[in-house]
């Protein structure tokens, strides 16, 4: 029997992000990034503050140009997927406008996308449904609470129905208790679309829970120094982070960041 070959989402190649090259200013950001993300994985970016974790992000977003290498998201250009709309994106801010209902929020990318109303509104509908928002679609963003905030923005970058999600710290600003609710919402949402997720943090016991993969950064410039496997059984539950297994992982992935900053020193 013939296998499938998947198309993998993301590719990176050598991949190397230079900021003023060539002046007294020149800043090597990221350095010789190699990573392939197969179709469905939930990958973690984890790493020291100005490790690059952000700026990887940014380049598969087509929001900042790669200094050399080759990147492809669904086997194109960053920037052909953006323009296919391949991606959706959440930052740590929602980012919502106050001037505009939560339904009329998550219709804002169909409707610049010049989607009929009738259409534009039915997806939001729906989106805030496995939000478990639908019952606030005719509030405004400063009635809600940052969670529930999050989880809004969180229906708007997949309203268009993205093959991939693309995550720079979402939850960075919530307190612990919403944090976790929060991680668990998301992993619904990841089991319900089986949408590709690229989720960028600072938690080690946050990316260790969410993830099938943690890829672990060095400090500048950032460099992939390990790349760990996540086997805990999938559907994570509250009690996943009483497992011993879990423990050892959260350890493992601790210990490669220390070894990465103790090279670089």
């Amino acid at each position: 029997m013939s296998q499938v070959m998947l198309t993998p989402v993301i590719t990176a190649r050598n991949v190397n992000k230079v900021f003023h090259a060539g002046t007294p200013e020149q800043v090597i950001a990221l350095q010789n990034i190699n990573l392939t993300v197969q179709p469905g994985e939930f990958v973690s970016l984890i790493g020291p503050s100005g490790c690059g974790k952000s700026t990887l992000l940014r380049l598969i977003a087509d929001l900042l140009p790669p200094s050399d290498g080759e990147l492809k998201v669904n086997n194109k250009p960053p920037h052909q997927a953006r323009l296919d709309r391949d991606y959706g994106m959440a930052f740590q801010a929602a980012t919502l406008y106050d001037w505009r209902t939560i339904l009329k929020n998550v219709e804002l990318p169909l409707e610049i996308m010049k989607y009929p109303r009738p259409e534009r509104t039915r997806r939001a509908r729906e989106m805030l449904k496995m939000v478990e928002l639908g019952d606030f679609e005719s509030k405004y963003p400063w009635q809600l609470s940052g969670g529930m905030q999050q989880r809004v923005a969180i229906a708007r970058a997949l309203v268009f129905e993205p093959s991939l999600l693309l995550m720079d710290e979402p939850f960075g600003a919530l307190d612990e208790f919403t944090r976790e609710r929060m991680n668990m919402e998301l992993l619904r949402i990841w089991d319900t679309t089986k949408i590709t997720v690229i989720f960028v943090t600072h938690s080690i016991p946050e990316a260790v829970f969410l993830s099938s993969r943690v890829v672990v950064m060095s400090p500048r410039p950032g460099r992939i120094t390990k790349v760990i496997d996540i086997d805990l059984p999938y559907p994570r539950v509250f009690e996943t982070r009483e497992l011993p297994r879990y423990f050892q992982l959260v350890t493992e992935v601790r210990e490669h960041l220390r070894d990465a900053h103790l090279v670089m020193e």
